[in-house]
């Protein structure tokens, strides 16, 4: 019997409705740059990599440790700890995860010749052997003592040892860990044919500039089956046209919505979640080289080597404003790099004073009373407000006398210029994502050192051998307290130093459809995961 034209119209509503409920269609502030895991440490490309690829542990949305392809691990030595990993564990393709794997990705880590900055490689290098006493058990060996072993362990998604060939793996980076295959590229991962992982969801299709969609893997092996059969995620850098799409239903959850739109959005039906972070933003000064190429100094030396110069320039800025004005509230002005209350973070830390009275005295005892000129450099594409924070910091310094000049753009471009330390006066923005005062310190502030695996993103070249010497003995202390009160101080040297000009922790900002509940995460990911249906 024929259906009636309602009952047609009816069946047709519910098979559209059906598959549009199956896709979940996310706008990101920032597209990722890459789909390999160990290309480049940044929050875009680590959101998309998680979907797919999984770490031994995880940190979760309030940045505690959780079990993720190990369900559980222990120190059984000064420098030795022990994971267990989950014998539940399976690739998409099917494949079981093992020892094996692990000892590839960490080889793999060390053997990437295409990777921008070297988080990953410091981590790995700290790593000095990795035994299997079994499949399903790995031992992590350090050169000495590394309490946070585990939590830097979260930002190290595991590969497929598959998409190698070898006779035997072993641990020894340096001779090829037996490989007798060429080490993959980020070039061939980004075509595709090498994500294989672990994770709730497998890659369809990844082309830049493009959408990037992913397709739920029905195989996934966790407790928690993804809900989505489908993601597609979509760069929309504006604010304006990604809070357009969300009201016009071409998507379902955009991320970094303006502050200044959370009402309209509201009033509109939809809803939005806002998660404090970890994200520091900052300015990084060239202050290992006596000529920096954006500095212009009258005496034709670099001004920003001058502690009371950098001092001055921290002085200058007025914080709560830029946090009022640009961030639109949305954000807290940081007196340190980590916010209060995390690990090693300095309790009551004072705040920095917004004096331009006393920074143009600075500027004076050090010389330059009639100031110098200088170009911050910056992403106009990367982080919230980007290019207008880096605006308003310029006008601030060129009131106390230092004529400043801007020069933004794309990330794709300037991070790595910045890798290659073209800048005088570089934007950063850094969510320490174990959970301790020691990540920022570790990559930004400690004197370069590949041995030890510190100063990694430490473009400036400061350094502070007392700094170092106390960062280095904290990150060796296994009891908790004393390596608080180590880390704190650590702290309180860069911060007197400025090195690194502290500006606010960005808050992370999600606006969403009815019908889906979100939960926010402090490393500011957007998470296909953390979206859930309602309906």
């Amino acid at each position: 019997m024929p259906l009636s034209k309602s009952a047609f119209l009816l069946l047709a509503c519910a098979l559209s409705c059906g598959a549009s409920a199956q896709t979940l269609k996310i706008a990101l502030a920032s597209e990722p740059t890459a789909i390999d895991p160990y290309y480049h440490q940044t929050t875009p490309n680590e959101a998309l990599v998680y979907h797919i690829f999984e770490p031994l542990v995880r940190m979760s949305p309030d940045m505690e440790l959780e079990p993720a392809l190990a369900e559980s691990w222990e120190a059984v030595g000064e420098t030795t700890w022990e994971f267990k990993l989950n014998p539940k564990a399976r690739f998409s393709n099917g494949e079981p995860f093992t020892a094996n794997d692990v000892i590839y990705s960490f080889c793999r880590i060390q053997n990437n010749e295409t990777a921008i900055g070297g988080g990953l490689t410091n981590v790995a290098r700290r790593i000095v052997d990795i035994q299997a006493p079994d499949a399903h058990t790995v031992r992590l060996e350090t050169a000495k003592p590394y309490p946070v072993l585990p939590n830097e362990l979260a930002r190290a998604p595991m590969i497929w040892s598959g998409i190698a060939t070898f006779d035997e793996l072993h641990y020894d980076p340096a001779n090829g860990c037996g490989v007798t295959s060429a080490w993959p590229t980020v070039t061939e991962f980004n075509t595709g044919n090498l994500v294989v992982g672990t994770g709730p969801y497998k890659l369809k299709t990844y082309v830049k500039g493009s959408n990037i969609v992913l397709s739920r893997n029905d195989g996934y092996w966790g407790d928690t089956a993804p809900a989505w059969e489908e993601v597609r995620l979509t760069s929309v850098p504006s604010a304006g046209p990604r809070l357009t799409g969300l009201l016009s239903g071409d998507f379902d959850l955009i991320e970094n919505p303006a502050a200044r739109d959370l009402k309209r959005i509201e009033q509109s039906g939809f809803e939005y979640a806002v998660k404090p972070s970890v994200r520091v933003m900052f300015f990084q000064l060239d202050i290992g080289r006596d000529q920096s190429p954006f500095v212009k100094s009258s005496k034709g030396d670099n001004p920003l080597q001058d502690v009371r110069v950098r001092q001055a320039m921290s002085m200058a800025i007025d914080r709560k404003t830029i946090v009022d004005r640009i961030m639109d509230g949305v954000a807290s002005p940081a007196n340190q790099y980590l916010p209060e209350g995390m690990f090693g973070s300095i309790e009551g830390a004072p705040t920095l004073e917004f004096n331009p009275e006393r920074a143009k005295e600075l500027l004076a005892e050090a010389g330059y009373p009639d100031g110098f000129e200088l170009t911050l450099a910056s992403t106009n594409d990367r982080y919230i407000n980007d290019a207008q924070l880096t605006q308003a910091v310029a006008q601030y310094l060129t009131r106390i006398g230092i004529k400043t000049s801007v020069d933004t753009m794309t990330r794709s471009v300037y991070f790595p210029r910045r890798a290659k330390q073209e800048f005088s006066a570089s934007l950063g923005g850094w969510g320490s994502e174990t959970g301790e005062a020691s990540n920022f310190i570790q990559y930004w502030v400690t004197t370069r050192n590949p041995e030890l695996g510190v100063g990694s993103s430490n473009y400036g070249s400061y350094s502070n051998p007392e700094l170092d010497k106390v960062y280095l003995e904290a990150i060796r202390t296994m009891d908790d307290t004393h390596r608080s009160e180590l880390l704190q101080q650590s702290v309180k040297l860069a911060v007197e130093d400025m090195a690194n000009i502290p500006l606010h922790f960005e808050s992370g900002v999600w606006a969403f459809r009815k019908g889906i509940r979100y939960e926010g995460r402090a490393d500011q990911r957007t998470m296909a995961t953390a979206a859930t249906p309602t309906e």
